[in-house]
């Protein structure tokens, strides 16, 4: 965060010794964050799935600039707040012809963990992306409050029924169990 509290980049943690399985936690009541050790099952956690199936673009409201364009599918929304520093990524994608405005709008997309956020080149029509190995990351939010799993370069989340949901770049799942948008994260984390 920046001396106003406004998110500004990631700052990357030791890392978990890989495996081939995890189990992540869902409900936030585990005692080994971020892995379940099944206080779901002693508190009655309900992981019911509710989030949408409609595709990103199919969700996605459009933004213009000069050579780029924003798609925000607000449902999405982990509420890492990268895009509302200054005026807004909103604002500096519409004044993308200015190149500072638009240097900060391809770094405000980029930072949104959630992928609710996708610049696109408007010439060719590709999405300009960070490049992610595949990979999970555990966000913690600067005041120690633990955020959602970051979910990077593609990897499938899989749903209780065994459905494949839309696989993206950047996605977060739930890790405090209150999302209204199960299994993805909603910013419900955020909340007291």
């Amino acid at each position: 965060c920046d001396a106003e509290g406004e998110s500004i980049g990631w700052h990357e943690g030791e890392p978990y010794p890989v495996s081939e399985t995890y189990a992540l936690c869902r409900c936030g009541h585990t005692g080994t964050p971020p892995f379940c050790d099944g206080t779901h099952a002693k508190i009655g956690f309900d992981g019911t799935e509710t989030a949408s199936r409609v595709p990103y673009l199919e969700r996605a409201d459009w933004f213009e600039g000069d050579d780029i364009r924003l798609s925000d599918a607000p449902g999405f929304c982990s509420h890492a707040r990268f895009c509302v520093r200054g005026e807004g990524i909103w604002d500096l994608v519409e004044r993308s012809a200015d190149p500072e405005a638009r240097r900060t709008a391809l770094e405000m997309a980029a930072n949104c963990d959630s992928g609710r956020l996708v610049i696109w080149d408007r010439e060719s029509g590709e999405p300009i992306e960070p490049s992610f190995e595949p990979s999970i990351g555990v966000v913690e939010e600067s005041d120690g409050r633990p955020g959602p799993l970051w979910i990077r370069g593609g990897i499938p989340v899989v749903s209780a029924d065994g459905t494949v949901y839309e696989v993206r770049n950047r996605m977060t799942v739930c890790r405090c169990g209150r999302s209204g948008n199960k299994p993805f994260c909603d910013g419900a984390h955020r909340e007291p």
